[in-house]
């Protein structure tokens, strides 16, 4: 991962939920869930394994401002869902929920998942863990693509489901 061109990218370029909802091979993910609201695929750059965002299909920045008390709930239901999935997928002794992004890069509102692998040490969880500076996995597209149906098929079986609105 180029870090600088990321970053150049995550400013000047499109929105990445955006891109990738409508189809952009430039801003392609494995997708894992997806609902009439609600989309969950796999980070390009994981941090850690099976690493998953969570965002909203509609171009929401603000989970507080932006989000209405029912479509906060809704989103944060299909994070916890999507959460204990990797969870099972992936062992974790720890996981993750963060929503991250700026008004100058990757303004779309999204939630990270990260699942903490056990054993890790305490200097190298929590922040270090998820920082890309500290390096990022790179599975193939067919490590990935396995990751994402198994996933899938957890997501599947939990039978996620939002109340409408």
């Amino acid at each position: 991962m180029d870090l600088g061109r990321y970053v150049e990218r995550t400013r000047s370029g499109p929105c990445f939920v955006c891109a990738f909802l409508a189809g952009d091979p430039e801003y392609a993910h494995e997708a894992v869930f997806e609902d009439d609201h609600h989309v969950a695929f796999l980070d390009r750059w994981p941090t850690l394994p099976g690493k998953v965002l969570v965002a909203p299909k509609a171009h929401v920045e603000h989970a507080v401002r932006d989000l209405d008390a029912a479509a906060y709930l809704r989103i944060m239901l299909v994070v916890r869902e999507v959460a204990l999935a990797v969870e099972e997928v992936y062992a974790s002794e720890r996981t993750y929920l963060y929503s991250l992004g700026s008004q100058q890069g990757n303004t779309h509102l999204h939630w990270h998942v990260a699942a903490l692998p056990p054993g890790v040490p305490y200097e190298r969880q929590q922040f270090h863990a998820l920082m890309t500076e500290h390096g990022v996995l790179s599975p193939s597209p067919q490590e990935a693509q396995a990751a994402a149906a198994r996933l899938r098929t957890a997501i599947a079986a939990r039978a996620i489901s939002t109340p409408p609105g």
